[in-house]
Parts: C-alpha cells; sequence; structure tokens
C-alpha cells in the first residue's frame, strides 16, 4: 500500500511513522509513506497557503491552487484514482469497519488541513471526508495519524498474529472481552479458573460471554441490530433479570 499525507508540518509524522508497528510494516515493503508539504506547491513568491475568507468572518482560509497542484501531481501517471481523504470535523465519523474497507485499497492519500477551513473546491477532489471524534483539533495530522495506524495494522503480514485484528474490539460488532498474563496471582487478584483449565471450549465460551457482557455494560448501543444467538439472547435476559 502507497500512503501519501500533504501536511503543512510534516515533522509531526516523523515519529509516529518512524516507530513500532507503522516503522516495521514500511521495514517490510507493506507500505510505503510519501510526506508532502503541500506549501512548496504555492505559486507566489511567499509560499503562502491560506487568505482571508469571502465574505468576512474569523480565521483563515486554505487556498485551492496549492492542494490541488499537489494532488494532481501525485495522481500523474496512476491508473487507479486511490481514495483521497480529506480529514474534516464536518466528514463521516470514523469506524473501525471503515478502517478496514481502506485496508483493502491500494493507495491512499491524506489531506490535512489546518487555519480555519477548507476552501469549498478542495472537496471536489475528495473521495472521502472523515472525522475521528465530535470535537475540533488544530490540524487534520492527529486524525491522519489515528486512521494510518487503524489501517496499517490491518495489512497482511503486519501484526505478528493475523488473528489479532479479526478479534479486535468493533471488528467483531462487540467489544473484546478481558486479557490476563502472569502471575495467576497478582495482589490477591486471581486469573479466572476457566482461564488456567486448558478447556478450549470453556474458554472460548467464557471469552464470548464476557465480550457480550462488557458490550451490554459499557456500550449497550452497539447491541442495537447486532444478530444476537439464542444463547447470547438468554444470557442478555439473565442479566436484566439481575439488574432489575
Amino acid at each position: 500500500m502507497k500512503i501519501d499525507i500533504l501536511t503543512l508540518f510534516p515533522e509531526m509524522f516523523e515519529g509516529v511513522l518512524g516507530s513500532s508497528i507503522l516503522k516495521k510494516a514500511e521495514e517490510k515493503g507493506i507500505v510505503h509513506y510519501h510526506l508532502v508539504n503541500f506549501r512548496e506547491y504555492s505559486d507566489n513568491k511567499h509560499k503562502t497557503v491560506d487568505d482571508y475568507p469571502y465574505g468576512g468572518g474569523a480565521g483563515m482560509v486554505l487556498k485551492p491552487q496549492p492542494v490541488f497542484d499537489a494532488v494532481e501531481d501525485l495522481l500523474e501517471g496512476s491508473k487507479k484514482k486511490p481514495r483521497i481523504i480529506l480529514l474534516c470535523p464536518q466528514g463521516e465519523t470514523y469506524t473501525q469497519q471503515k478502517a478496514e474497507a481502506f485496508a483493502e485499497e491500494e493507495h491512499l492519500i491524506f489531506i490535512c488541513g489546518h487555519y480555519e477551513g477548507y476552501d469549498e473546491r478542495i472537496r471536489t477532489l475528495v473521495t472521502d471526508e472523515i472525522s475521528i471524534g465530535d470535537y475540533v483539533l488544530t490540524g487534520g495530522e492527529l486524525g491522519a495519524m489515528v486512521m494510518i495506524d487503524s489501517i496499517v495494522r490491518l495489512l497482511p503480514g503486519v501484526l505478528g498474529n493475523e488473528t489479532s485484528p479479526v478479534t479486535d474490539s468493533f471488528s467483531t460488532g462487540l467489544l473484546e472481552h478481558p486479557h490476563y498474563t502472569r502471575p495467576a496471582d497478582f495482589r490477591g487478584m486471581k486469573v479466572p479458573d476457566v482461564l488456567l483449565s486448558g478447556n478450549h471450549r470453556l474458554i472460548e465460551e467464557w471469552r464470548e460471554k464476557e465480550s457480550l457482557y462488557r458490550t451490554y455494560t459499557r456500550r449497550p448501543d452497539l447491541l442495537r441490530g447486532f444478530p444476537l444467538s439464542e444463547k447470547q439472547k438468554a444470557w442478555l435476559k439473565e442479566w436484566e433479570e439481575k439488574r432489575g
């Protein structure tokens, strides 16, 4: 996968892309990151990329010309148009399902804005407008980092255990079950006996039940429309009766 990132602050990405799983993914040749400072595409001698908004108002707006020229340069020679992602508070809320869809692509371009907003004509370039949550950041860089991390870890060969992303929270539609490691007894807090039993059928059932219970207590909204099995329905009924 190729990932191009248009940003006015490429240095913000150096620590993130050059560390841990994201770094190893590039070293393995699974992904290639390309940082583009679109200020370099500005056609004026002062290299400005923003201007005052028509009609007045606070803040500065990103001009279309540098962004258009940068994207068109990246698209030159491309046989297939990539997904072009605009990080924007007005965009669709990011989800695990979107991460899985983006992970199927060969080429992604992220546009990270700054200042008050984008010239509206920039939106004609993009295929996706994405928000990572209902809050406002100083720019799109942090949102792009979040998305890139969540996408790259899904690529085949990136994680040591290929089943890890499949069982993550939200991938199954439910929150993930609790995890434990050594020691079995830490300051009086003990690992559940079933996990020490060696009975894989009971362990899988315990994990399924704990995953459902954790979702039921922490994110009940995720259960709306979730295709519950008869066994899961019985568990939910039992818990609801206990809560009264």
